[in-house]
């Protein structure tokens, strides 16, 4: 098949292209700044050349969006919002013109569009839509608003020849480098990862195994279409997440962090604290349902597998520590 991606430069469609063009797919990526072969270039605002990949292709993914690895600022979250919005639509524009259009867009999405909540998980038909729980910065209310702009602009292309689906992901855990495992198991490694403000909140997370295999399933799965929650079964709270990744390496403790101190941390980063504090407790309600089967459905064996392929990488035996 022939499967176009824009925005497929990032950690997730690294995940994605290697796996994908690893199983015989033609693999276009969709780029600003395009420098390998198999890649074209677009904006991700206007119409162009790059319209001519998505007329007779198979599937288009689309991942573009700027990252949510920065300072949470007026002027970076709205870059967020017009950076989905604009391409979703774009996109969007381009298979309603194609003479061919794609059978399926799958359309990247995010968990954060959940409440932030300890009790119960969400899923995609009981759960709880976010922007109104008291107690959380008031910032927090304008990244589900991101997440609904951007579903909107799918549901809102004309496109009637090809199904539509949102991928509503949790955190896709890769031994890249760069990406949020290696930023996690760097602060376990060096001793800091700990509880964050007592731990409690829950983390959601994906293998990427399993996101290439549920990306697979739901190109096939013809009667899919919709939000569907890309996240393993169990999440977990962040201290436990923490927890079982420090034991996966063999670092005993990890120094807990107030608030504050996530909050001075996230500043070095360069990062937002939301990405820390909010609980995401999602579920794969839909995939379970469909007899989707995953490979890394706990954490403790996803952080293991993980760990085992950065240590092979970094050429570190399994006795070796930090």
């Amino acid at each position: 098949m022939r499967m176009v991606i824009p925005g497929g430069t990032g950690q997730v469609g690294a995940v994605l292209k290697r796996a994908l063009a690893g199983a015989g797919h033609e693999v276009v990526i969709l780029t600003r700044h395009p420098r390998h072969e198999g890649e074209a270039q677009w904006d991700g605002r206007t119409l162009g050349p790059w319209a001519a990949a998505v007329d007779g292709s198979d599937v288009v993914i689309n991942l573009a969006g700027r990252t949510v690895s920065c300072r949470y600022t007026a002027a970076n979250l709205q870059e967020m919002m017009d950076s989905r919005v604009d391409s979703t639509r774009i996109v969007g524009a381009a298979i309603a013109r194609a003479a061919r259009p794609p059978r399926v867009w799958l359309q990247m999405s995010t968990a954060t569009v959940y409440a932030h909540r300890f009790d119960v998980p969400n899923d995609e038909t009981t759960g709880v839509i976010g922007g109104t729980e008291p107690g959380v910065p008031d910032y927090w209310a304008y990244s589900v608003e991101i997440a609904k702009a951007w579903e909107q602009a799918q549901w809102q292309a004309e496109t009637p020849a090809t199904r539509k689906v949102a991928l509503r992901s949790a955190m896709v855990m890769s031994p890249d480098p760069g990406g949020v495992f290696a930023v996690l198991l760097g602060l376990a490694r060096l001793g800091l990862g700990g509880p964050v403000a007592g731990g409690a909140q829950y983390v959601s997370w994906i293998h990427e195994h399993d996101f290439v295999r549920a990306v697979e399933f739901l190109i096939h799965r013809e009667d899919i279409e919709g939000p569907v929650n890309l996240a393993a079964p169990h999440p977990l709270p962040q201290r436990a997440f923490m927890r079982t990744l420090r034991s996966a390496w063999g670092v005993p403790v990890g120094l807990p962090a107030t608030k504050w101190m996530a909050e001075v941390g996230a500043f070095a980063l360069r990062t937002d604290t939301e990405l820390l504090l909010k609980s995401r407790r999602v579920v794969p309600g839909r995939l379970v349902q469909a007899g989707f089967d995953f490979q890394y459905a706990q954490w403790p064996q996803g952080a293991d597998e993980l760990v085992r392929r950065v240590r092979k990488r970094v050429g570190r035996s399994p006795a070796a520590r930090r």
